[in-house]
This record gives structure tokens, sequence and C-alpha cells, in this order.
């Protein structure tokens, strides 16, 4: 049975790199539920937009300015609620700053990728010294082990960070930075005023709006829009985003069909239109009929469409794969 076993594996493996030499690449169907297995690019770090998040913007008169945050060794200490204007209630350290979440990073079963320079402006809280304060769920709180060996607080199951250019109790900066990093909610979830808006039904993983401009085009579970670059190719399926081209345009991340809404799920090719790309770079990408798909970090908020057009190889991307306002060579 054992051999047998392998034997099975064996062509399994075969079949699975032929595929990637056929017409969509890849046969295997997309990543169950969540979005995981790609790595985190320096985009999404903050470095494009950092500062510009909506929130309290500094601390109360007379209230003096907490301690940098930036060193990753900063005890969390008694967590506690605090609300901040247009965020909503958000989860706030000892020293009153505010705790972040990464959408790149996963709650089941908790991983950080945010390491290295991202780490240096979304320092890890340390889970050592962290207790539930009032308003907060001691059975939520918990701790992951990052790759560096440190604990790292987590809430709901999501990894906690804090923002360096928060410096001052109340501060919400970081707050929809690369429309990918939120304030913690109580619960683990994202604080009110989130790319969903305040109080708003949550999102699917992709789904699709209509653009005053554009017509119909597809959104991430932020309500962020998505893109296809036209040096990319379908047939096979190849990327020509890699490097620094990946800071400005992060990939999406391996969504479950199930978590889609208006979606063409089929392609042009049957049964292989909404597969997973495994990049030659160990990310695992999206597609959409085979397109490889990306979000922009210029885009601020949810609705921006300021990749549009970018290069004259950027644009938004119908539910169908086709480009908004070019036409397909």
């Amino acid at each position: 049975m054992k051999t047998s076993w392998r034997s099975a594996s064996l062509v399994a493996s075969a079949a699975a790199v032929l595929a990637l030499t056929t017409a969509c690449g890849q046969d295997s169907p997309p990543a169950a539920s969540q979005n995981v297995g790609a790595t985190a690019a320096p985009g999404d770090y903050g470095n494009i937009g950092a500062g510009t998040g909506t929130g309290a913007g500094g601390a109360a008169t007379g209230q003096p300015a907490a301690p940098s945050p930036s060193s990753p060794s900063n005890p969390a200490g008694k967590l506690s609620v605090s609300t901040a204007e247009k965020v909503g209630k958000v989860v706030t350290d000892s020293l009153g700053l505010t705790l972040y979440r990464f959408d790149q990073d996963t709650e089941q079963p908790p991983k950080s990728n945010c390491d290295g320079d991202c780490a240096k402006t979304w320092p890890p809280v340390p889970a050592d010294d962290a207790e539930a304060g009032e308003g907060i769920d001691k059975a939520l709180l918990g701790s992951v082990t990052r790759a560096d060996g440190t604990k790292q607080l987590t809430v709901g199951g999501w990894p906690a960070y804090r923002f360096a250019k928060d410096v001052n109790a109340g501060d919400v900066k970081g707050q929809g930075v690369g429309g990918k990093w939120y304030a913690l909610a109580p619960d683990g979830k994202k604080a009110q005023g989130g790319a969903a808006g305040g109080g708003a039904e949550a999102l699917p993983g992709l789904s699709t709006r209509n653009d005053p401009k554009l017509g119909e085009i597809v959104i991430d579970k932020n309500g962020m829009t998505v893109y296809r670059f036209m040096k990319d190719s379908q047939w096979p399926m190849k990327t020509a985003c890699t490097g620094d081209c990946l800071e400005k345009w992060p990939v999406i991340a391996p969504v479950d069909e199930k978590d889609t809404k208006g979606i063409d799920l089929q392609g042009s090719t049957p049964n292989r239109g909404y597969v997973v790309f495994d990049r030659p770079d160990g990310i695992k990408q999206q597609t959409i009929d085979c397109i490889p798909i990306y979000t922009f970090a210029g885009d601020k908020k949810a609705g921006d469409t300021n990749g549009q057009g970018v290069g004259g190889t950027w644009y938004a991307i119908r539910p169908d794969g086709k480009p908004v306002g070019a036409s397909e060579k």
C-alpha cells in the first residue's frame, strides 16, 4: 500500500508539472478559503501612503507623547479599548498606542508575513506580558511564533502590530495604509472604519462594483480596485511583474471560489479560468481566466482607480478577465 501511494503521488506530481505547460498553466483548483501563500511585498508596508490614514491624528491636549513604538521589544502591557474618530473601537496597548492587523497575515492558523523592513515600519507586538484590560476578551488573546523565534501577540488569531508613525496615544495613522493595514477591533476584526466603511457588510474575497467611469470592474475584499498587467502572459501563464514591480503592484493572494461574487469562474477555457498561479518567485497569486491579478499601492482607499492606464500597461480588470480600456493582443 505504501509503494502504491508513493507511485500515485509521483504520477500526480508529474501531472501538476505538465499542467503548468498547458494553456492555463495549472489544473489545480483555487486554495481554500483564506488568502494565504503570498509573501508580503514591500509596497504593502506603508512606504507608499504612510501617515495618510484617517483617524484621531494625535493625543488630547496636554497629553504627553508616548515613547516611540519602533522598538519591537516595547511591552504591550494591559490592553484596552479606545474609540477613534471615523475608525470606531480599536485595541490599544498600555501606552494608548493603536494595534493593527495585516491582510496578508493569516488567522487560522495564525501566521505573520511581515518581516525585515516591514517589521521596522510595523513593529510586532510582543506577546509575553500582554494582558486583557477592560473591554478585551482574554480568550481572544494568543501568540504566534515568528520566523525569528519571538512570540507575537495575536487578537482573535490575527498577529498584532504597532505603526512606527503613531507617536502619540490615540494616533491611527496606519488605518487603511496600502489597503492592507487596519486597526484591530476588540474582536480581532478590522475596526469599523475599514475599507468597507463603518458598519458596512463585509465584502467577498473578490467581487465587482460599477465604477462611474470604468463600468463593472473587479474589487478585492477591501473594496480596492483589481488590475491586470498587459505584459503578463495568459497562454502559457507567465508574469512580467517581479522584484521592484511588486512594491507598487502587490499580488492578489489566493481566494476560494466560494468567496467570490460576480466573477467568471470558468474563463475562456472551461474549468481552467479561476486558478492559483505558482509564480517563479514562490508567491501564490490568484488569476481570473488565467490572468494574474494585482492591486495598486497608489490606490489609497476603496474606490480609487489611480492605477488605470499606468504606463499604458496596467488596467482595471473585468469579471471575465478582460482589461478595461485596452485591447488584448
